[in-house]
């Protein structure tokens, strides 16, 4: 959130309780009142060329299709990192892993679902907070770019 006011990107917080556990998107969209197309889930995977690391972000009732991920990132094959890497590559733990504020700006694609929602909610960096924001705001933010990634 603060990297969101620091680029003066609007955003509206929302928090659920979640006993210092991963909660999946799902039930995080059920416990903050969002609907469940709205909430999108933030996904690391490792590339098969230069690039290490690629991030996705789809809607939480979606399965990444990695095809159509390796496509939109121009990489033969793209594979998911395990979760025990997770907060060494990002700077976050599983569950709370934000497309904002990364140790490092990996390129970013979010599902083309998203481009025609007013608004999407992602974790906000930690288990029990997510951030509503407009698609564009985001992508901005991120670098991201659009692309059809999911079964």
């Amino acid at each position: 959130m603060r990297l969101l006011d620091q680029a003066k990107i609007p955003y509206t917080p929302h928090f659920y309780p979640h006993e210092g556990k991963p909660v999946d998107g799902e039930t995080v969209a059920r416990l903050t009142g969002l609907p469940p197309e709205t909430v999108f889930k933030t996904l690391v995977t490792r590339g098969s060329g230069p690039v290490r690391f690629f991030i996705f972000v789809i809607p939480v009732g979606k399965e990444l299709d990695l095809k159509a991920a390796a496509r939109a990132a121009g990489e033969k094959a793209v594979s998911m990192v395990h979760a025990a890497e997770l907060t060494h590559i990002t700077g976050y733990v599983r569950g709370g892993c934000s497309p904002v504020g990364m140790k490092k700006l990996y390129p970013t694609y979010i599902d083309l679902s998203a481009q025609g929602m007013r608004t999407i909610a992602v974790s906000a960096g930690r288990i029990g907070a997510q951030v509503e924001l407009a698609p564009g705001d985001l992508a901005r933010c991120v670098g991201g770019v659009f692309a059809p990634l999911t079964l």
